[in-house]
């Protein structure tokens, strides 16, 4: 399997610049090492205290644990899939958005939640767990490409242009998860609901049911597979480019859409094209396929089944042994379902070692370095949504969370 690497030089800003790309696949060898051996550690946060940036895998193993025994029941560790496995491996609950979600809600005894994921992630814990419980995102760094295609201002100004042209249609806005949680107020305020991958297919329904059209941020993968698969046509979808003045599209294309999609994506799933399934299929006679609804419609027409990463992990781990799966998702969770499953073959689509870059930032040693704070008495990287934002934002996941 290939790897990417950064350019041969020491010059700083090249580094970043490159590390910054969200259509670049910056990854190291995913083997672990101490911080300071990660080459794109040059572009995250780095006001980890220095000490920590040299201590060994099994150094930092050591003091994580003792870390994590002195602090007992007052702490839980919630684990995305994506998330490398020498981070994993200290994880309370493990899932996707949307299970990590359920979690945070369940939490009755905690005082302090460590959430190994990313920026919007941490903020849902933050609005679902009860009054004083602290929620903790090891670096701040981690966050979503995404999410920031996103920005609120330029989704209250699409709200208020598309109003302007359709008048009293009734259009419910849904965002999905991976969205701030100013967002995830917009929609909980506006009559709407926050949706997974999981649940996708159910939320569009039940805002079918309750209006006209459906504006949908900020994946509009996620959004056109979903509604393709509600036997919604592709020329009733249209993309709304946040760039443009009115999206760039006509009246007539508004009047005429059903679902209104936001130009975002995600920068690992985008990764993923038709190709690479016809050459897993001439390489591999019998592969099974299957990808997430992140990837583009022609991809996941191509594969042979798509779902979240919980389908994905339940499919693959539940299928005969000796079937062979290719997974278009990221390497981090392709590589632990080949480990889990000895008796089938499972690879990734894409070639290249290619991390969620920002889910990445997560590394042993600000685990260590948070824990740490803990037993000291010290919340370090605390994520705390604001009371009127918390307000909507528990609106939109609570009808999210009620859904049957």
């Amino acid at each position: 399997m290939a790897v990417t690497t950064a350019p041969q030089t020491k010059d700083i800003e090249s580094l970043r610049a490159y590390y910054n790309d969200p259509d670049t696949c910056p990854s190291d060898s995913l083997k672990p090492v101490p911080l300071i051996d990660e080459q794109a550690f040059v572009s995250w946060q780095q006001d980890i205290p220095r000490e920590y940036l040299r201590l060994s895998p099994e150094e930092l193993d050591r003091r994580i644990r003792a870390a994590r025994a002195y602090l007992g029941e007052k702490l839980v560790i919630l684990g995305h899939h994506y998330q490398r496995n020498e981070v994993i491996q200290y994880a309370d609950f493990t899932g996707d958005s949307f299970k990590l979600a359920q979690h945070a809600a369940a939490q009755d005894k905690a005082e302090y939640v460590l959430f190994c994921g990313v920026h919007f992630m941490a903020e849902s814990a933050d609005i679902l767990t009860r009054p004083g419980v602290r929620v903790m995102l090891p670096n701040m760094a981690a966050g979503c490409s995404m999410a920031d295609m996103a920005d609120p201002d330029d989704v209250y100004q699409a709200w208020d242009e598309i109003a302007d042209v359709l008048g009293d249609t009734k259009v419910i806005p849904i965002t999905y998860m991976n969205s701030a949680a100013s967002l995830k107020a917009f929609v909980g305020e506006h009559d709407g609901m926050v949706c997974t991958s999981s649940n996708a297919a159910r939320v569009l329904k039940w805002a079918f049911e309750r209006g006209e059209k459906v504006l949908f941020f900020p994946d509009q993968h996620l959004g056109r597979n979903t509604g393709y698969d509600l036997g919604i046509p592709l020329d009733q979808m249209v993309l709304w480019n946040y760039r443009l003045p009115n999206g760039g599209v006509t009246a007539e294309q508004l009047e005429r859409a059903k679902v209104i999609l936001w130009q975002g994506h995600c920068s690992t799933h985008q990764r993923f094209n038709v190709d690479q399934i016809e050459k897993a299929r001439r390489e591999y006679p019998g592969v099974q396929v299957i990808v997430h609804p992140e990837c583009r419609w022609e991809v996941v027409q191509a594969a042979d089944e798509n779902g979240s990463t919980e389908k994905i992990i339940k499919t693959v781990s539940s299928s005969p042994a000796g079937s062979t799966w290719a997974v278009g998702t990221e390497i981090n969770l392709v590589n632990r379902l080949q480990q889990q499953n000895p008796d089938k073959t499972v690879f990734c689509l894409d070639p290249v070692v290619c991390p969620c870059s920002t889910m990445y930032r997560i590394h042993p040693a600000y685990l260590a370095w948070v824990l740490e704070g803990l037993v000291a008495g010290h919340v370090i990287n605390e994520i705390r949504v604001d009371d009127e934002t918390r307000k909507w934002s528990l609106v939109a996941l609570e009808r999210m969370l009620a859904l049957p």
